[in-house]
Parts: structure tokens; sequence; C-alpha cells
């Protein structure tokens, strides 16, 4: 058998089932999860975030869930480092991990780790931002696609802090980050094997639909006004996600009662697609196809049964 150990990863679209699934899995094998979600990372964003229940939290340990306020800065680079030397620590005592999460960059920067990126260039990025409010966000990823188009395929116009950041990363090293990010510069200290599930396209949208639903029903609305209330503002990146930014709209006035769910629905859709672009460019995940009711007891035996296969092959 090989010396070195293997961690599962869970990983994949919104509303695929990767919580409960990682649960079952971490479960079965008495271990933890480390959760690469970069939104779960905030305090006080939980309906909006999906983020798992106290009784869910409660069954399985977790790591990197509530431990950040919405103003704070953190990055893929410093969770990779930090995940990492968690994951570490946790093998090093006997206990197995799951890596659960849909942010494709922060499940890369534990498996691959990220280039040493280089320093900000305060004027240049001054440039971006003065001409994203003059010319609309939209002009800049159109830059990127010019520039990077398989970077620029991974995200949308309103992260902008995130195309600026690749706009700049080609401005300085004139290589797109991309194939940057491409590189593996610091392999972790063990194995890495990772699933998804795949459902039909319908399936999907009629998954992303009901959880919507639910959101606003368990109360997303309130969520967000409490934050308000904090003095957390849109503006914040932390906030700058599916979900928060159309009750943002809502409560400011410019989104109506009656086109809340639907908006979000939609967007959540168009994110989806994002990760699944992303996800489907890594031949290394295994992608189990799913349909109607999951049954959990078969995922686990067939995640597992990978995990053994993959130590068999490295022997």
């Amino acid at each position: 058998m090989s010396t070195r150990p293997v961690i599962l990863a869970v990983v994949g679209p919104t509303a695929s089932g990767k919580t409960p699934l990682a649960i079952e899995l971490a479960e079965s094998l008495q271990g933890e999860i480390v959760s690469a979600d970069s939104r779960q990372l905030y305090r006080s964003l939980d309906i909006g975030t999906a983020k798992p229940t106290p009784a869910e939290l409660h069954r399985v340990p977790h790591h990197f869930i509530d431990i950040l306020d919405p103003t704070d800065d953190y990055s893929a680079g410093a969770f990779g480092q930090d995940a990492r030397k968690l994951v570490s620590e946790r093998l090093s005592a006997g206990i197995p991990i799951v890596l659960v999460g849909g942010s494709g960059l922060y499940v890369r920067a534990v498996i691959d780790g990220l280039f040493a990126g280089p320093a900000k260039d305060p004027e240049y990025r001054s440039f971006l931002e003065e001409r994203a409010k003059k010319e609309g966000r939209a002009v800049l990823l159109e830059d990127l696609r010019r520039v990077d188009p398989a970077a620029a395929q991974t995200m949308d116009a309103t992260k902008v802090r995130r195309v600026i950041r690749a706009l700049e990363v080609h401005s300085i090293t004139g290589r797109p980050i991309s194939e940057l990010h491409a590189v593996q510069n610091d392999p972790p200290q063990f194995d890495i094997v990772q699933v998804a599930l795949r459902w039909p396209k319908e399936e999907l949208h009629d998954r992303i639909s009901r959880r919507v639903e639910n959101m606003l029903r368990a109360g997303l609305v309130d969520e967000v006004r409490g934050l308000q209330s904090r003095g957390y503002r849109r503006h914040l990146n932390s906030l700058n996600t599916v979900g928060y930014k159309e009750v943002f709209d809502f409560l400011d006035g410019t989104l109506a009662e009656s086109e809340l769910a639907s908006t979000i629905q939609r967007n959540t859709r168009r994110f989806a697609k994002r990760q699944l672009t992303w996800f489907r460019a890594d031949v290394r995940i295994h992608w189990m196809d799913v349909s109607g009711q999951l049954d959990f007891r078969i995922l686990v035996g067939a995640c597992r049964a990978l995990s053994e296969a993959h130590r068999r092959k490295s022997n």
C-alpha cells in the first residue's frame, strides 16, 4: 500500500448534494470535514450560503466554517496554505478528512497550490477600477477574454475584483492567470481523490429552484436586513454573492418582490454553469451520474472504492 495518505474531495456545482454526501462519507470514515466554500467562511452568512445546519455540524466536526467576519479579507492562496496545514495535522493524528466545496479556486489551492502571484500594481488597479465605473464592469471582462479566455470563462462581470486581479497579473507577468494557476508549484503531502455528482440539467435546475424557495422561506431577506442593521453593506466582497446581491436590490427598491425568487434562481443557474465549466476542465474528477432520490449508502461505497483503488494504484 502507498504510504501517502489519501483524502476524498466532494466537489461540483451548487445544489448537487455535496454537503449531505460529504457528511455521510465523513461519518462512515469516522473523520472530519474541511469546507472549501469561499462564503461559508463568514459568520452570519448562513441561509444564503446554504451553510450546514447546526444538526449537521454536530454530526461531523467541520473546519473553515464561521471563522471570519464579513469585513475580513481572505484569499484562496491563504486558504490553501491553512487548509493543507490542518489536513496534514489531522491525518498525522489518524483522523480521515473529507474536503467539500464548490469554490473551484479554493479546491485547487489545496490540491495543486496556487502560484506565488506578483504584488499589486496600485496605479494599474486604480485605472481598471475607474474604467469599470465609467464604462461598466462588463468591459473589463471583455478585456480579459482577449488575453485569457480560459480565466474569463470561469468569471462573471460582477466579480470585478477577480477580473481586475486577472488583468493585473497578465499586465505584470505577461502570462494568463489561468496558465499560472495550472502550474503545480507545491504538491501536498497527501493524495486527493475528487468526486462529483452529475445530474441531468433539468433536475439540477429543479433542485436549484427548490433550494432558492427554501432559502426565502427560511428568512433570507431577514438575514440580509440583519446584516445591514449591523453595518455590513453590499460592496463587501463577502456579500458580492448570488442570493445576497438580489436581496440587496430588493431592499434598495430596484427589484420587485415578485421577481426576487426567479431572479435568484436564474442567477444561481448561471453560477452553477460556471462551476461546471471549471470542474469539467479537471480530468482528475470522478463524475458519478445520479438522478431522483439519492442513495447515499451506494454513493459512499462508490467513493470509498475509488479511494481504495487509488491506494492500490499508487502502491
